[in-house]
């Protein structure tokens, strides 16, 4: 698109492909959540976008609402500058990981192609982000990245953590208290059935640490 868009408009683009990863077609309630504001307000915005010329959304009434393609490159480019921004802050400015997202959050829609450039080659073209998460190539093009959630894992399977959720600040500082980062080599050494607790061991540590369904269903694994 020849104008620059607007903040929230390339907020909107961004939390409707993050939904659509595990949502399909991202409703106006799941909108209204992620992005903190009413239902009235996502409704009136979707519809917006849904005129853009060219349309960057494909909006259906209680079905929800999709990207068009160039919805698509328009969100793709924005969560390029967020992820290159976290590894950036997380790498060369020394940031923990659990405050980069938010600082991103901030500089994501600011940053000129040129300086978005200039940090990919002082990162060397990286594929993730501090959490695992893939950074968009700049043709766009989406990294490979681990599907399988801890939460897939039984007894006895083990895997190494590839990406976690980065959108809650305090699950990233438990996380990292325990030791499950990226590139951690776990081992589920029980599961309960009952209370759906996961028990891992980590790799070079002794202790067991026992985490619940909320948080391994936001944690990805290569099995």
């Amino acid at each position: 698109m020849e104008d620059k868009l607007t903040q929230a408009v390339e907020d909107y683009l961004k939390a409707i492909y993050e939904l659509s990863q595990t949502e399909g077609r991202a409703s106006t309630s799941k909108l209204a959540e992620y992005l903190e504001v009413t239902p009235a307000s996502v409704t009136g915005m979707i519809k917006k976008l849904a005129s853009a010329n060219p349309p960057l959304v494909d909006y259906q009434k209680h079905r929800g609402v999709v990207l068009t393609e160039a919805g698509m490159n328009e969100a793709l480019e924005t969560l390029r500058h967020h992820r290159l921004l976290e590894l950036f802050l997380h790498d060369i400015l020394g940031y923990p990981w659990d405050e980069v997202h938010e600082e991103a959050e901030r500089l994501e829609h600011v940053i000129s192609e040129k300086f978005e450039e200039r940090i990919a080659a002082v990162l060397g073209n990286p594929k993730h982000d501090p959490h695992g998460d893939p950074i968009p190539r700049l043709d766009l093009s989406m990294p490979a990245s681990a599907e399988t959630r801890l939460s897939d894992l039984g007894k006895g399977d083990s895997g190494t953590i590839k990406r976690v959720r980065d959108t809650d600040a305090d699950l990233l500082r438990h996380l990292s208290d325990l030791g499950v980062t990226p590139e951690t080599q776990v081992k589920v050494v029980d599961y309960s059935d009952y209370d759906k607790n996961t028990h891992l061991k980590i790799k070079n540590q002794d202790e067991v640490v026992v985490l619940g369904q909320n948080i391994t269903e936001q944690i990805y694994v290569e099995a």
